[in-house]
C-alpha cells in the first residue's frame, strides 16, 4: 500500500494556499469603474487605443471652443457638439470593454486552469477505458495509477460546474454569448449570429449539457473503480466483464460528449467560428496530457519504492503514447490552420489571425513545446526508457498543452489584454496543488496492483 509522503502532503496544501492568496489577489486588484481603468491604461502606456479616442475628443473640444469664438452658422455649432458627444461616448465604450476585458482576467485564467485539470483527468479516463475494452496486455499493471488520477475528476468536476453555473449568473462576461440583450432585436448589444445559435447556445440548455456529460464521466469512473476493486476479492472474473461491457458502452457517450463539450465549454469563447475539427482538437490536447500524467505519476512512484512491478517497457510504452499522440495533435494543429488560412474566409481566418497578432509568442510557442520538444526527445528509442528524460518531456508537455489551453480561451474573453501574471500562476499552483492532494490520497486508498485483472501476470512480465 501506498502511504502519501507528509513531505508531499505539505507541499500540495502551500500550493492551494498561495494559489488561494493569488486568486484573491486578482479578484480584488481587478478596476471596478471605468475611471480605474483609465489610470490602468496610462500607467501601463498600452492606452493608445482609448488615448486615441481622447484625442479626438479633445480636438473635438477644441473645434467647438473655435466655433463659439468666431461667427459660425448654427448647424456648423450643433455639429461640432454632435461630434464632441459622439467621441465621448465612443471613449466610454471602449473603456467599458477594456473595464470588461480586465475583470475578466482572473475568471478566465481560473477557468482555464480549472478545465485543464478537469480534461487531463478525463484523458486518464479516456486511456484506461481504451485499454481496458481492448483488453491490452501491457497496462494492468498501472490501472491503479490511472485509477488514482481520476479521482480527482469529481472534485475537478464540481468546482467546473460552480464556475459555469456563476457564468450563467452574470457574475463575469467571459462567455460573450451570455450578456444580456445579445439576442433581443431592440437591445442596443443585439448580435443576429448569436441570436441565430440561441436555439442551442443558451443558459438552460448549455448547463443542462453540462451535467449529463460531468455526471455521466464521473458515473462510470465511480463503477469502473468499483468492480475493479471488486475483482480483487473475486474467484471468478464477472466484475472484470461486467467493467468491459460497461467501458465499451462508455466510450460511444465519451466521443459524442466530448465533441459537445469542446464546443460548449471552449468553442463558444468565439461564437462567430466554429471548427469542424475542433472537437479532435482538444481531445488530442487533454489526452496526450493526460497520458503524461501517468508517465510523470509512475516514475514518481517508482523513485519511492513502489511499483516495483512495473519495468522500463511499461515506461517505455506510456512515452511512446506521449510521442504518438503529440504528434497527432500536431496533424490536427497544423490541419485546422491550413485549411482555414488557406482558404482565408473573413469570418474563419478572424481566430487565427487574432492569435497570431496578439498572442504570438504562446501561439507558435505551443507549437515548439508540443511538437518540436517531444520529437527531438521523445524519438529516441533509449531516451524513453530514462526517468530523468521523461520527467523533462513531461513538465514540458503539460506546460505546453496548459498553454494551448490559454490559446483557446484567453482571446475570447480578454482580448489583447493577456499577460502571465498573478492571476495565472495562482490559478495553476491552487489546481496544481489540489491535484496532487487528491490524487496521492487516492492511491493510498488501496493495493497498487490490480491482482486479479486476467491479463495481470502477462503485464507483470511485459518486456519490448
Amino acid at each position: 500500500m501506498y502511504t502519501f509522503s507528509s513531505k508531499l502532503k505539505t507541499f500540495s496544501i502551500i500550493l492551494m494556499a498561495l494559489g488561494l492568496l493569488g486568486i484573491g489577489y486578482g479578484f480584488l486588484s481587478a478596476p471596478k469603474n471605468i475611471q480605474e481603468v483609465e489610470k490602468i491604461l496610462e500607467a501601463d502606456g498600452h492606452g493608445s487605443h482609448g488615448a486615441a479616442h481622447g484625442e479626438a475628443a479633445e480636438a473635438s473640444h477644441t473645434t467647438a471652443e473655435h466655433h463659439e469664438g468666431a461667427v459660425a452658422s448654427y448647424e456648423e455649432h450643433k455639429g461640432a457638439e454632435h461630434a464632441e458627444v459622439s467621441a465621448s461616448k465612443e471613449k466610454e465604450e471602449h473603456l467599458n470593454h477594456v473595464l470588461h476585458q480586465l475583470q475578466n482576467k482572473p475568471w478566465s485564467a481560473l477557468y482555464v486552469a480549472c478545465i485543464f485539470f478537469l480534461l487531463l483527468s478525463m484523458g486518464v479516463l479516456a486511456f484506461y477505458a481504451i485499454q481496458h475494452v481492448a483488453q491490452a496486455g501491457w497496462s494492468p499493471v498501472l490501472f491503479r495509477v490511472m485509477q488514482g488520477i481520476t479521482a480527482y475528476l469529481p472534485v475537478g468536476s464540481l468546482i467546473f460546474f460552480i464556475i459555469l453555473v456563476l457564468c450563467g449568473l452574470h457574475f463575469n462576461h467571459i462567455f460573450v454569448w451570455l450578456g444580456e440583450g445579445v439576442t433581443d432585436p431592440k437591445n442596443a448589444n443585439y448580435d443576429a449570429i448569436i441570436a441565430g445559435k440561441s436555439g442551442y447556445l443558451n443558459f438552460p440548455f448549455w448547463i443542462v449539457r453540462a451535467a449529463v456529460f460531468l455526471l455521466g464521466w464521473n458515473l462510470y469512473n465511480y463503477a469502473t473503480r468499483k468492480n475493479c476493486l471488486a475483482q480483487d476479492d473475486a474467484n471468478d472474473d464477472l466484475n472484470y466483464k461486467k467493467n468491459f461491457k460497461q467501458t465499451a458502452g462508455f466510450l460511444v457517450f465519451f466521443i459524442v460528449s466530448e465533441s459537445i463539450m469542446s464546443w460548449d465549454w471552449i468553442m463558444s469563447f468565439d461564437p462567430h467560428w466554429f471548427s469542424t475539427l475542433f472537437g479532435w482538437y482538444v481531445f488530442a490536447s487533454f489526452f496526450v496530457s493526460g497520458i503524461t500524467a501517468i508517465a510523470l505519476v509512475t516514475v514518481y512512484l517508482k523513485s519511492k519504492g513502489y511499483l516495483d512491478f512495473v519495468n522500463t517497457s511499461h515506461i517505455h510504452d506510456l512515452a511512446k503514447f506521449m510521442f504518438g499522440i503529440s504528434i497527432f495533435w500536431t496533424y490536427l494543429w497544423f490541419s485546422q490552420f491550413m485549411l482555414i488560412w488557406y482558404a482565408n474566409i473573413p469570418e474563419e481566418v478572424t481566430y487565427f489571425i487574432t492569435r497570431i497578432q496578439l498572442y504570438n509568442l504562446p501561439f507558435f510557442g505551443a507549437v515548439v513545446m508540443n511538437f518540436v520538444f517531444p520529437l527531438l526527445i521523445l524519438i529516441n528509442t533509449d531516451f524513453k526508457r530514462l526517468n530523468w528524460i521523461i520527467v523533462m518531456a513531461g513538465v514540458v508537455i503539460l506546460l505546453g498543452h496548459y498553454v494551448d489551453f490559454f490559446n483557446m480561451i484567453m482571446p475570447g474573453t480578454v482580448g489583447d489584454k493577456w499577460f502571465i501574471g498573478v492571476p495565472e500562476i495562482a490559478s495553476i499552483l491552487f489546481f496544481l496543488g489540489l491535484f496532487i492532494f487528491v490524487v496521492f490520497t487516492a492511491l493510498t486508498k488501496a493495493p497498487l496492483l490490480a491482482k486479479r485483472n486476467p491479463f495481470i501476470e502477462e503485464s507483470k512480465h511485459f518486456h519490448y
